[in-house]
């Protein structure tokens, strides 16, 4: 849940980022801002690759523990891993597919500003603690998990006999 709200949070700041330059949040409109924003375009390429679960990044410790999990687990099993790896590679298809259409591409619908293309400062702070955790939990996941580990061990300890 921890890398979810991280990878979530990052998508949502991009999504405001969007709104407040263009005013609308209609996939329509949008189109080539990569090459308008390229480091925006990067930061929410890494975003979104996190949401979709690519090895080295946050997403894929979370989905790889989870599918793990399932797949051991004497209730779950087989079936609902595979309904799991269903939802994955249909997550990773929708945002490679939103993706593709907000930032690639011509320009859609150019600013009248062209001051609205560059990051301010504050747009910059706002994602380097969300890439720090994308890439950190991703390498060093194991850090994490020791934080959690007597919590999950108190629970665990509730349900085996």
């Amino acid at each position: 849940m921890v890398n979810h709200g991280i990878s979530t949070g990052g998508l949502f700041l991009i999504v405001g980022m969007l709104y407040e330059r263009w005013h609308t949040k209609e996939m329509a409109d949008f189109g080539g801002i990569w090459k308008v924003m390229p480091v925006f375009g990067g930061i929410s390429l890494v975003i979104s690759l996190s949401s979709m679960g690519l090895p080295g990044l946050n997403g894929f410790i979370g989905e790889f523990t989870i599918l793990l999990g399932s797949l051991g687990s004497d209730f779950l099993g087989f079936a609902f891993t595979l309904f799991g790896t269903l939802g994955v590679i249909l997550a990773a298809v929708y945002l490679l597919k939103m993706f593709q259409h907000v930032f690639m591409g011509e320009l859609k619908k150019p600013l009248k500003d062209e001051e609205g293309y560059k990051l301010r400062w504050h747009e910059i702070a706002a994602f380097i603690p969300i890439l720090i955790m994308i890439f950190w939990m991703g390498i060093q996941p194991i850090v994490f998990f020791n934080m959690l580990d007597i919590s999950v061990d108190s629970i665990a300890a509730l349900f085996v006999r």
